[in-house]
């Protein structure tokens, strides 16, 4: 029954309460049983009646961020809501894809979308037509299906649009090129999802059986994985070797600039020296030489700009010059993306998608950027020709690369209006743009030979003529070695230079670098692991799973990722190998254009994967219950085993679950307990040292009775400051001793009421030997690990 014949029956039934009641007979009621009947079947039989026109249209984004910006352009005649993301997904509690029926996956209404869902089927019947405009990708348009299956709206007047830019053009253009759903975009990205859930479903119960529970393994983090273990293998089998190189300090006269010049043959051979002692010779036979000027060769360079940004090239440079993480560069970009509220003009969205690996330029934007840099610094800055980027042959060049919105909303202008983050990336967006429609810049090398004695010296200096593109954008990472920039004088060959100094110097032949959040993307890229659109949750995956930790901005395998990563090598070869997964992501694309079926690649992929997976299930060794030495358990007497964890290697009874002692095999760790010789203010318990994710703290050893803690400072020494009667000025609460990521402060003990904090106070100079300084107060504080113990 229609909700319209459902609401005209009530309405009947309330008039019809509203009449004088009558008494029933018998023979009533079942005359009116008769007549109920009758009006039912006529009823099922009518036609449910056309839903009265109502002029509106119902816009589904993915993210309410985008709501107001585009509504901002769309008018009253529009209802603009969002999904929150996906609104149905494969189950949580079980794998969801039938291996028998040709990988059927079986979809269910995430959990905490229902209140969702309900809200948008009440809208949706407000609506003529139902406009679905998640993002312009893969994932955006499996939303978008999702979101179609579960609305069920009629299919004629469902459409799909998409927006490359949140402005009025940009929005104009999606609605004037609205379209049915992609199927191949939808297949492309369900098989990855299948794939993904095949691989992750299979591999991490495996790896709960052969290591550890709580472990996963999955299609494209384990690959990510093996590279950085990779790495960390070549690091612990280097050996460093020793070399050096001899560097002369010279200058052609005594008041002109001197520079330097680096020795690049001894004898008629490449220089090499690996001792201070060979060095030391060909030093004794380079004094009291002339220094003869021997060659010049000079000659023009012309460098071009960088393209715009796409989303591997921002993520490398937001890491290297702003130092932001993958993860943290894409959230900021989103919100440049979904719109910020600018004066006077409301919600304004700064920048384009942010998800594309296309090169492509609009002739819009083109234009506006010719216009800024003719009028705001000359037109000797724009090209002869208009710059012009080809995308790799795999691209989506429907999509442009990230530039702002409008160009000539510099980052100047907003600075005041947006976050220093939003900001930062605006500004590092907006330059590398306008950047890239700029002239190439031109430089003169001058390379010089010097000879004395048996030795060839190598001078390079290099003068910029025009700066072109760089007045607007040199890249921090880009900037060229001293020896490069160094101004040469104007000699001549055969010249004689001034020798001012000798310059030996030692060094060490250094492991490969180690892995930047910056260098792993670029190598994800180069090799084709993942998309753009997922290289921020590979990266912030394999180190939420423990395997991978970053120190320092830089990536080091744990000792659980190398355990790990070699038994998936060893049993897998073939999924964890960049090749296959180059090739698969090849075979998606394929999909998403229609050139093969999606069943028939998961299929071949399967039918290796289940081979694979029956031998490591026989013949993977378990690293479960291994004992190493004769250390037992102090509480039971039993066999201590090791054990794995997402933190590592540890010691546990062999008498679990009856006896759940444990011990740390970390040599930080093994004073975890300790008394440190400072009582609980509290309870007068005594303090014991303990740990948690964020470091050490002294705890009271009557927990979880007494839940006081107090911070350690850089020594490992109890931090006790006397806070009794200074109480919160804000609230009157008393003041306590917390411990936060940036060390301990104090703060107000009503925290999250009132957030009042202040640092510690700067301990006074005091004399070693006075009574003061010997005198030791010990205070009640409650520190964010308490409630981790």
């Amino acid at each position: 029954m229609s909700e319209e014949t459902k609401n005209d029956s009530k309405s009947t039934e309330a008039e019809a309460e509203k009449k004088p009641k009558k008494k029933v007979t018998k023979k009533a009621v079942a005359k009116k049983s008769t007549t109920k009947k009758t009006t039912t079947k006529k009823t099922a039989a009518k036609k449910p009646r056309a839903k009265k026109p109502t002029g509106k249209s119902l816009v589904i984004v993915e993210s309410p961020g985008k709501i107001k910006t585009i509504s901002k352009f769309l008018g009253k005649d529009f209802i603009v809501k969002a999904s929150f993301g996906h609104v149905r997904d494969l189950p949580g509690k079980e794998l969801g894809v039938d291996l028998e029926d040709n990988f059927k996956p079986k979809y269910v209404t995430l959990r905490d979308k229902s209140k969702v869902i309900k809200a948008l089927k009440q809208e949706a019947k407000k609506c003529d037509k139902l406009y679905l405009a998640p993002d312009p990708d893969r994932e955006g348009e499996a939303i978008a299906f999702h979101l179609k299956e579960t609305l069920k709206f009629a299919p004629e007047d469902t459409f799909r649009v998409t927006f490359t830019e949140i402005t009025k053009k940009g929005i104009a253009e999606g609605f004037a090129n609205a379209h049915k759903l992609n199927d191949n975009l939808v297949n492309a990205q369900q098989a990855r999802r299948i794939l993904d859930r095949i691989v992750g479903y299979k591999l991490s119960p495996l790896l709960w059986k052969k290591v550890a529970k709580g472990l996963s393994g999955g299609r494209v983090q384990s690959v990510a994985v093996r590279v950085v273990c990779e790495r960390e293998d070549e690091i612990n089998k280097f050996i460093k070797e020793e070399y050096w190189k001899i560097a002369i300090n010279v200058s052609l006269t005594q008041e002109s600039e001197n520079f330097e010049a680096q020795m690049i043959t001894w004898d008629n051979k490449d220089f090499e020296a690996h001792d201070e002692e060979t060095v030391n010779g060909i030093v004794g036979q380079l004094e009291n030489q002339p220094y003869l000027v021997t060659n010049i060769e000079k000659k023009g360079q012309t460098n071009r700009p960088s393209p715009p940004f796409i989303t591997s090239t921002l993520q490398q440079a937001a890491s290297t010059q702003l130092r932001y993480s993958a993860k943290n560069t894409m959230r900021i970009a989103q919100q440049l993306y979904e719109g910020v509220d600018l004066k006077n003009e409301g919600s304004v969205s700064l920048i384009t998608y942010m998800r594309t690996d296309s090169f492509n330029l609009s002739d819009e934007a083109k234009d506006s950027a010719k216009e800024y840099i003719v009028k705001n610094l000359s037109d000797k800055y724009y090209p002869e020709t208009p710059n012009v980027f080809k995308s790799k042959k795999n691209a989506q060049e429907a999509h442009e690369a990230i530039r702002p919105t409008n160009c000539l909303i510099t980052p100047d202008a907003i600075k005041d209006q947006v976050t220093p983050d939003q900001f930062k990336l605006y500004n590092l967006i907006w330059r590398r743009f306008i950047a890239s429609q700029m002239a190439p810049s031109k430089v003169a090398i001058t390379n010089a030979e010097i000879t004395a004695s048996k030795g060839i010296f190598k001078a390079q200096g290099r003068i910029v003529l025009f700066d072109g593109y760089l007045k607007i954008y040199s890249p921090s990472d880009d900037k060229d070695k001293k020896d490069k920039n160094q101004l040469l004088p104007e000699f001549d060959v055969d010249d004689q230079l001034i020798l001012n100094e000798l310059l030996p110097t030692q060094h060490f032949t250094q492991p490969p670098p180690r892995y930047t959040e910056a260098s792993l993307v670029r190598l994800l890229e180069k090799e084709e692991i993942g998309r753009p659109a997922t290289y921020a949750t590979i990266l912030s995956t394999i180190q939420d799973r423990g395997y991978v930790t970053l120190e320092t901005r830089k990536f080091h395998a744990s000792e659980l990722g190398m355990l790990v990563n070699h038994k998936l090598v060893e049993f897998f070869p073939s999924i964890l190998g960049l090749s296959f997964t180059a090739e698969m992501e090849s075979n998606l694309d394929k999909i998403a254009e229609g050139e093969y079926e999606w069943p028939t690649v998961i299929g071949d992929f399967y039918k290796d994967f289940e081979k694979d997976l029956e031998k490591a299930t026989e013949d993977m060794p378990s690293e479960k219950n291994k004992q190493e030495g004769d250390e037992v358990c102090e509480l039971c007497q039993e066999p201590m085993v090791i054990r794995w964890s997402k933190k590592g290697k540890f010691l546990g009874c062999s008498g679990y679950p009856k006896c759940k002692n444990t011990k740390s095999l970390n040599p930080d760790e093994q004073d975890i307990g300790k008394e440190l010789g400072v009582n609980c203010q509290k309870c007068d318990a005594p303090m014991i040292l303990k740990i948690s994710r964020r470091g050490k703290f002294a705890g009271c050893s009557s927990y979880p009775d007494c839940k006081t803690t107090l911070p350690l400072d850089k020594n490992g020494e109890v931090i006790q400051i006397d806070l009794s009667g200074q109480d919160c000025e804000k609230c009157g609460a008393e003041m306590v001793l917390r411990m936060g990521r940036r060390g301990p402060f104090i703060s107000c003990s009503a925290f999250p009421a009132c957030r009042n904090t202040k640092p510690l106070p700067k301990p006074e100079e005091k004399d070693e030997d006075s009574e003061d300084n010997k005198e030791e107060v010990a205070t009640t504080a409650t520190t964010e690990e308490s409630t981790s113990e």
